[in-house]
């Protein structure tokens, strides 16, 4: 669920006009939803045993500040990809002891920095890692802890490039070399292992691959135990999917958390573990939208173009996974007529296109509209392509709004590059 509704004929975000927002941030907005966020997190949290079992807010999917610290004050920890990550994690105020760190090319100022700021764990992906993070740690003086990420050979997702637990994929070590990997790991100077990680994909909306996935590292948790070596940790990943299509029925919210997390206590059943859970688009997906401004309406034959002032360098799932988002006009609409219209953007490139022949009500210049369901993998993932400014991002709570990310200048766009002396 989400907290945008219209009232009063206008869009709101949970209680604030997003006009307001609007007035005070520009065009094109990225707004999230307090209240969405905190629930999100909560109903997943209690279904799946937090605070025994630990839940880490993938960081990747939005790093606004202001998301981050929200979900600290939760209770929340963070996964995260990179040195970056783990900076601005701290600065929204998760704890070292919170915070686990995965990514598959993770160099060694990276290690450098995770084990001098005594993070929680570290998701080993490869030998090569294994071997450079326990010399890392050991010239610290330290023993990082760290389980060891398994490629299962079962993917699955909303797209093939978020698809990441086939052996086609990169992630993780296979799963034929894993006991061995543990073994070794298990004797190495400056790692402490503890335990094994999986994640497969995202969107995930059926949970048959998921089970089979977590069937399988259940099987290596009990063979490592055979062979006399302590597993205490298993961590699962995330990836459960989020409605885009808001008017198709969808199996979400509480009946799928609850599904998964029924799914989850089967199959770990009496394994006497601690679970960990990484979700990311789950918990902010639907939380946020990208408000944009419509500059033009360019009728052609059979034709019908909405260029509005976001483009693909602003939201660029559309343009990179086909992703559908809906649109939403910030006033309400009065009536039932609709129009096609290809909802485009002002980059110079045919891809920079949001929506084909997408009925919409009718629309000019002026007007306001929304691209629902844009809390994830939006602002993160923006760029200054066509040197146009990173986009604004804005936290609402209850009837209160910040701009939590002012829209990036031109004097600092320009001024982040370097003239060569010789020109």
């Amino acid at each position: 669920m989400h907290h945008f509704d219209y009232r009063g004929g206008v869009l709101h975000a949970e209680t604030v006009d997003i006009r307001d927002i609007v007035a005070a941030a520009g065009t094109p907005t990225y707004i999230y939803s307090s209240a969405t966020i905190e629930r999100h997190f909560a109903l997943f949290a209690k279904a799946v045993g937090w605070p025994r079992n630990r839940v880490f807010y993938a960081a990747k999917a939005n790093s606004n500040l202001g998301v981050l610290a929200s979900l600290a004050k939760a209770g929340a920890g963070a996964d995260v990809v990179s040195e970056g990550e783990i900076r601005k994690a701290l600065a929204a105020g998760f704890k070292p002891s919170d915070i686990v760190f995965s990514g598959v090319g993770k160099s060694t100022a990276e290690l450098h920095y995770a084990v001098s700021a005594g993070i929680y764990q570290i998701n080993v992906e490869s030998e090569g890692e294994l071997d450079r993070l326990s010399r890392v740690a050991a010239t610290l003086g330290k023993r990082q802890t760290i389980v060891l990420r398994v490629n299962p050979d079962i993917g699955a997702g909303g797209h093939a490039k978020i698809t990441t637990g086939s052996s086609a994929n990169k992630f993780g070590v296979s799963f034929e070399e894993a006991a061995r990997l543990y073994a070794k790991a298990s004797n190495l100077p400056g790692v402490r292992c503890v335990g094994l990680a999986v994640h497969i994909g995202s969107q995930i909306e059926e949970l048959s691959a998921l089970e089979a996935a977590f069937t399988k590292m259940r099987g290596m948790v009990e063979q490592l135990r055979r062979e006399g070596l302590p597993v205490e940790r298993l961590d699962l990943g995330g990836g459960l999917g989020i409605p885009y299509h808001l008017e198709r029925p969808f199996t979400h919210g509480p009946d799928l958390i609850e599904a998964y997390a029924a799914m989850v206590a089967r199959v770990t059943g009496g394994l006497d573990v601690e679970l960990g859970f990484e979700p990311g688009r789950l918990i902010v997906g639907n939380a946020g939208l990208l408000v944009t401004e419509v500059l033009y309406v360019n009728e052609r034959a059979g034709k019908t173009f909405l260029v509005v002032d976001a483009a693909m360098n602003d939201l660029v799932r559309p343009a990179m996974y086909e992703a559908y988002h809906e649109i939403w006009p910030i006033a309400e609409p009065r009536d039932d007529r609709r129009i096609a219209y290809d909802v485009v953007g002002p980059v110079c490139e045919s891809g920079d296109t949001f929506s084909v022949d997408r009925l919409l009500p009718p629309l000019e210049s002026g007007d306001l509209i929304a691209f629902m369901t844009a809390g994830a993998y939006g602002a993160t993932m923006a760029s200054t392509y066509n040197q146009r400014p990173l986009v604004a991002e804005v936290l609402v709570k209850d009837a209160d709004f910040t701009i939590t990310r002012p829209r990036q200048s031109y004097e600092e766009l320009i001024g982040a590059d370097r003239m060569p002396a010789w020109l």
